[in-house]
């Protein structure tokens, strides 16, 4: 069984958590919901989630993949040590690593992004510039295992491509 770590803080973008929560659910993936601290989390939009692991107790090692929400959670996940490390291994492990709107700001905090392909929500353009990266602009990228996208809209058509990265491994 694969196993999914979902990164989350307080004012996470709601359906940018929870698409893929039940997405990786519905797919028979075991699932754990990480912030800082275990935890209750409230969405941007109002939501009230469960982060079930804290940080500080998770190991790269036991995870198929990571995935980053948006919203403004990513600014206060990128200032945790622990939350960029996990992330770092994952890339270097080859694991997946995805992120949507302004969650590649963890993968900027993390050090992953140089040299690479990737899209986020236009206002953090800039910052994975700066940080090396090659931003895209499209709805959805993928640079081997990294995959990354805008905006809810563009979730249907990165959830295709995260199912298919999977399959492969």
């Amino acid at each position: 069984m694969l196993k999914a770590a979902v990164l989350i803080e307080d004012m996470v973008e709601d359906v940018e958590f929870l698409y893929p929560y039940y997405r990786f659910l519905e797919a028979g993936y075991e699932v754990d919901v990480i912030s800082q601290s275990q935890k209750a989390v409230s969405g941007k939009k109002g939501g009230e989630f469960t982060a079930n692991k804290a940080i500080e107790d998770v190991r790269s090692e036991d995870y198929d993949l990571v995935f980053v929400p948006g919203g403004y959670a990513p600014d206060k996940l990128r200032t945790n040590k622990h939350i960029t490390d996990f992330v770092k291994q994952m890339d270097d492990s080859r694991k997946l690593v995805a992120a949507i709107c302004h969650g590649p700001w963890v993968l900027i905090s993390a050090g992953v992004c140089q040299g690479r392909k990737m899209t986020s929500f236009p206002s953090i353009k800039d910052d994975i510039v700066n940080a090396g990266g090659v931003h895209t602009a499209n709805p959805v990228s993928v640079d081997a295992n990294l995959i990354t996208a805008t905006d809810p809209s563009a979730m249907p058509e990165m959830f295709q491509a995260i199912m298919t990265a999977l399959e492969k491994r």
